[in-house]
């Protein structure tokens, strides 16, 4: 037996092997380049300390910083079929589906919440971008009829958070049924008359921009956000033209009378709070007597940086 080679050398190489670097230590920002200490962006919200770039971030940890101390509960929602069409590209729809719960810890696309905010109580609903894309399925247009059900039930505002990529293909005529199926649901809130606000962030397109998002009350995005229907690069080919600078983006619709705010992440809670508690006939809030919400937990953001990058159709 050789001690030096069976013993000695492993406890050497055990003393000085490198220690692995934890993942998700850093985020690459997908505007300016810049490399991201997950800490530093979970404080901020996941917005680029650099250049203010507005990174995807979770329902979850949304609805944390959104909600009087981090408190919220889910709105269960009726699960529809799973694959009505037994749809296969180069993935079946079912594996698709089970990798993109492994990979976001959630559900579906969409998380139904109910809560405060500035001691102003909501329903409010988020989709998840990294969930293959936000895509609208039925499972989304479940989630919506359910926020709206739930509001109209307590006479509560429904506040809604989109990003999606469009309606889901894997799911056919049936994701597009959800567009008359959605705003039937927004009706409902009309003729119940509460208010129905939505914040559009990036991206918001194709079936969902045609339907549920830009039927709100007010309509608020977060900055440099890309809504549209069609996307530039389908236009540009289409009209042979090349499209204005910033076209489709926030900042653009909010010139062209699309938009009522373009607002910062940082501050969307405190805006929410003074249009909603307006909108409600409630008198204005009292900064100092207003509950903080939760900080984000770093894990939670840092899950979601990576998929920032991910981009949606054009």
């Amino acid at each position: 037996m050789n001690w030096i080679t069976n013993y000695v050398r492993p406890r050497i190489n055990s003393l000085f092997s490198r220690r692995e670097v934890p993942e998700n230590l850093w985020t690459k920002c997908p505007e300016c380049g810049t490399m991201l200490f997950h800490r530093e962006l979970s404080d901020n919200l996941n917005v680029c300390t650099n250049c203010d770039h507005h990174l995807a971030i979770t329902p979850r940890v949304r609805f944390e910083a959104l909600f009087d101390g981090g408190i919220f509960s889910e709105v269960k929602v009726p699960e529809p079929i799973t694959d009505p069409l037994h749809f296969k590209d180069q993935k079946r729809y079912p594996d698709r589906m089970k990798a993109a719960q492994k990979s976001t810890g959630e559900k579906e696309a969409m998380l139904v919440a109910e809560g405060e905010i500035g001691r102003t109580p909501i329903v409010a609903a988020a989709q998840d971008f990294t969930f293959m894309g936000g895509s609208m399925g039925m499972y989304v247009g479940n989630a919506i009829i359910a926020a709206a059900e739930r509001a109209v039930k307590l006479k509560r505002p429904l506040v809604l958070f989109s990003a999606a990529g469009g309606a889901r293909m894997q799911e056919g005529i049936l994701s597009l049924m959800q567009m008359p199926r959605t705003t039937v649901a927004v009706q409902m809130l009309k003729e119940a008359g509460l208010p129905y606000i939505v914040v559009l962030t990036h991206p918001t397109t194709g079936g969902v921009t045609a339907s549920y998002a830009m039927l709100g009350d007010v309509h608020i995005a977060e900055p440099n956000a890309l809504i549209c229907f069609a996307g530039p690069r389908v236009i540009e080919q289409t009209i042979r033209e090349k499209l204005p600078e910033g076209f489709q983006r926030a900042e653009y619709l909010l010139d062209h009378g699309m938009l009522d705010r373009v607002t910062h992440r940082m501050k969307m809670r405190d805006e929410l709070i003074t249009i909603l508690r307006m909108l409600m006939n409630l008198p204005p809030a009292v900064k100092g007597d207003l509950p903080a919400p939760e900080k984000a937990p770093e894990e939670a953001v840092a899950e979601a940086a990576p998929e920032a990058e991910a981009k949606p159709k054009t």
